[in-house]
């Protein structure tokens, strides 16, 4: 027969601990970043720019296809040519 030590207890009880953790994580993460209104996926550089103004920093086209990078002070945008592919919201640093 079987037995169950104390440290197999402790152990099985700190694993089933962990994904609940890293789920409150996951979800603060998300509440920050739908407090910062970004473009959406396929816009172009004209209608951010109008939309949000000039970036704080335009980095020149790299690689192929191009791929632009447009600094704001709350977030960066990527671009594929002139159309938006991905917008990413800065975090607060500690």
């Amino acid at each position: 027969m079987y037995r169950f030590s104390p440290l197999f207890a402790i152990l099985a009880l700190t694993l089933l601990a962990l994904p609940a953790r890293a789920e409150v994580l996951l979800i603060k993460a998300v509440e920050e970043s739908a407090s910062v209104q970004t473009p959406s996926r396929s816009s172009s550089m004209d209608s951010v720019r109008s939309r949000f103004g000039a970036p704080r920093e335009a980095h020149a086209a790299i690689g192929e296809p191009p791929i632009t990078r447009w600094d704001y002070p709350d977030f960066t945008v990527y671009f594929e040519h002139d159309r938006v592919i991905h917008a990413v919201v800065h975090r607060d640093q500690p």
